[in-house]
């Protein structure tokens, strides 16, 4: 019987001891692993917090360099802006006394092409004529580019009907449409409109203008539209057309476009219409828009909102004395002026109308007038802005209160704000604005005298 042999005890203790030992050196190898890579991850993490510490003061001074760069840009765009409006307002302010010398030549070129010139004389006034017909429409342009950018000009939003606006307008340009063998229509509306009737008058005169000047045939169409509650008016020509290059350029100021060969003896624009077309329909609120073919004409469009209810009650658009049969003959005219050349020239103008004349330059003189001479005016002409702090509206209320009646009263002003033609308006006077138009000045007393 075979028997096992024992086993030692010591060399089962070694193999014991060696299996610790080795499951020892792989716990320690992996506790070193371990803590390794959790070095390396903390040495990585320490290199990604430094980097975003440096990403973000280099972002931080990049935000202050851009802040510091928005305030100066700013502060310059204030700057600008404020010499902007200090520029406007002043232009706004000044017009007053920029188109009194303007009236004055205008008035007194028209005293001398009256007084029997020779023909050559007459050709070098028909050359001054137009010349101060450039210089008008420049002074005026620039002058309603200042008061729009100025904000001085406050829309008087009222009803209009359109038909009867557009109407007007029509009839004022037949004869330079008719200059140029063009056809000039109205489609008829009688829509009421809300809007101010001067601005939106004004904005569509120079659409007017600009489609006749460059139109060389066909003609132009003036039209109404319902739009919902909208109403759009359409000024539609048979013109050369816009190129799309031009599109935008063309509401720059100066910004003038092509004329034919045709239209070469034609007086060009002044570059500023469609400027003041853009500014008014910002301060109206209105819409304005346009498309155009090249060599088939061009449409602009301007719409306005339609009243709540279509009556046909509206505003007056800008009503206009026509000559009253008896014309101007032996009328007594109080005049009121102060600049001495624009005196001078509605005196000799008024004299060649036959008109009876007195001058006075503020309430005293027309006072000691009327209680000396026993004068009594049938129409007093009156400068709105007189010497002392007085106005024309002083002087025509101080008349009346002498004579006892309402004599009729005119007042003339190159002071186009609200506030002033609503003072004129409420002294129930009538409004010459300057420069004046001889045609328009007798026409306005033929009608105030008949």
């Amino acid at each position: 019987m075979d028997t096992v042999p024992e086993a030692d005890p010591a060399k089962e203790e070694i193999r014991r001891l060696k299996r610790v030992n080795l499951a020892l050196m792989r716990r320690i190898e992996q506790v070193t692993d371990s803590q390794a890579n959790a070095y390396s991850l903390f040495e990585t993490a320490i290199q990604r917090e430094t980097q975003v510490r440096r990403r973000t003061t280099e972002l931080s001074d990049a935000l202050k360099t851009l802040e510091d760069t928005n305030r100066r840009n700013l502060a310059a765009r204030e700057a600008a802006d404020n010499a902007n409006r200090s520029k406007s307002k002043f232009l706004a302010a000044a017009s007053h006394d920029i188109l009194q010398p303007l009236n004055a030549a205008r008035l007194s070129l028209f005293a001398v092409q009256g007084s029997g010139l020779n023909a050559e004389g007459a050709r070098f006034a028909s050359a001054v004529d137009r010349a101060l017909d450039t210089m008008e429409d420049l002074i005026n342009s620039v002058l309603e580019i200042a008061r729009l950018d100025a904000g001085v000009l406050e829309p008087d939003i009222g009803e209009i009907q359109l038909g009867d606006l557009c109407a007007g307008l029509v009839s004022e340009f037949q004869p330079l449409a008719s200059e140029k063998g063009l056809r000039l229509k109205v489609a008829a509306s009688d829509l009421v409109g809300l809007s101010d009737a001067g601005l939106l008058r004004r904005l569509l005169a120079n659409l007017l203008s600009n489609a006749i000047r460059y139109s060389e045939r066909g003609g132009v169409l003036v039209g109404v539209r319902r739009r919902g509650d909208m109403a759009r008016i359409d000024v539609c020509d048979t013109g050369q057309g816009i190129e799309a290059d031009q599109f935008e350029k063309i509401f720059e100021e100066f910004h003038r476009g092509r004329l034919s060969q045709q239209s070469s003896n034609a007086r060009p624009g002044l570059g500023l219409g469609l400027s003041i077309v853009k500014r008014t329909a910002a301060a109206l609120g209105h819409s304005l828009t346009f498309r155009s073919r090249p060599g088939r004409g061009t449409v602009f469009s301007v719409t306005v909102p339609l009243a709540p209810v279509q009556t046909g009650a509206h505003r007056p658009v800008f009503p206009r004395a026509s000559a009253s049969g008896i014309g101007l003959a032996f009328s007594k005219i109080l005049l009121v002026e102060n600049p001495e050349t624009a005196t001078e020239a509605t005196v000799a103008l008024l004299e060649r109308w036959s008109c009876t004349v007195r001058t006075a330059s503020g309430i005293g003189e027309a006072q000691a007038i009327l209680a000396q001479e026993t004068f009594y005016p049938d129409v007093v002409i009156a400068d709105y802005w007189l010497d002392k702090g007085q106005t024309g509206t002083d002087v025509v209320g101080a008349v009346r209160s002498s004579l006892g009646r309402n004599v009729p009263a005119c007042v003339l002003t190159a002071d186009y704000a609200p506030e002033t033609e609503a003072q004129i308006e409420r002294e129930g006077c009538e409004i010459v604005r300057k420069p004046v138009r001889p045609a328009e000045l007798r026409a306005l007393l033929a009608h105030m005298t008949g």
